[in-house]
């Protein structure tokens, strides 16, 4: 054998291993990028679960400042003259009660305990008051709850999606109930309006003739009556 043979014969085997070391990197390559996906794709799973517990804890943190903090409106309304609109507040403050009660109930579920940071109540008069509870709760039932129960939906917690869906239509109606009274303020310091609050979902409604909850179906009999 000729030495160019020789050395055609050595060129030719080196190039055919380096294409072979070459194949074997690139399948170690491949196997840790897949290994890598799925730590990254269990990782995420986790944090979005986590992220609807924390939802969790600022919804039940909320309610629960919502529930002291329309108390708190209650008794400035009656020192101002307003009856009918210290009855409302104290029929939303009930509501607020039962959907912590309900955000707190799934945080149990998921293993956690429920924490709330309660605040003074920042008390003005019933007419600032007013204004300051309809921004409050339109920012819950056009921003927070909605995105809340999108998250949950991602996560595919239904017991979350459920509860927030039953606390942002609630808000609905107490941000109708706030702007009516606002709206109509002077003859608000009547005493005779009362309120239904039903006690399974805490859907407010000025209604007497409602027969059923049109949120969770509760019949009448579940509704307690602020008077």
């Amino acid at each position: 054998m000729y030495i160019s043979d020789l050395h055609e014969n050595r060129n030719f085997y080196f190039k055919k291993g380096v294409v072979m070391a070459k194949n074997v990197i690139g399948r170690i390559l491949s196997v840790l990028a897949l290994f890598m996906g799925l730590v990254f794709s269990v990782g995420a799973a986790e944090q979005l679960a986590g992220t609807t517990l924390d939802n969790l804890q600022a919804a039940f943190n909320g309610e629960s400042n919502a529930k002291v903090r329309y108390e708190a409106f209650a008794e400035k309304a009656d020192a101002e003259g307003y009856k009918s609109v210290a009855k409302l507040y104290r029929a939303t403050s009930k509501s607020e009660g039962i959907h912590a009660a309900k955000h707190a109930e799934m945080i149990k579920k998921a293993g956690a305990e429920p924490k709330a940071t309660i605040e003074k109540a920042d008390v003005k008069s019933t007419k600032e008051n007013l204004e300051a509870s309809i921004k409050g709760e339109t920012y819950e039932k056009e921003n927070m709850y909605p995105s809340f129960i999108k998250q949950a939906e991602v996560d595919k917690n239904s017991g979350a999606v459920m509860t927030f869906k039953g606390a942002m239509v609630c808000e609905v109606e107490h941000a109708k109930l706030y702007a009516q009274a606002l709206k109509e303020l002077d003859s608000w310091k009547d005493a005779s309006k009362e309120f239904l609050v039903c006690q399974i979902c805490g859907f407010t409604s000025m209604d007497k003739n409602l027969k059923q909850c049109p949120v969770c179906s509760a019949p009448r009999s579940k509704f307690d009556v602020i008077k």
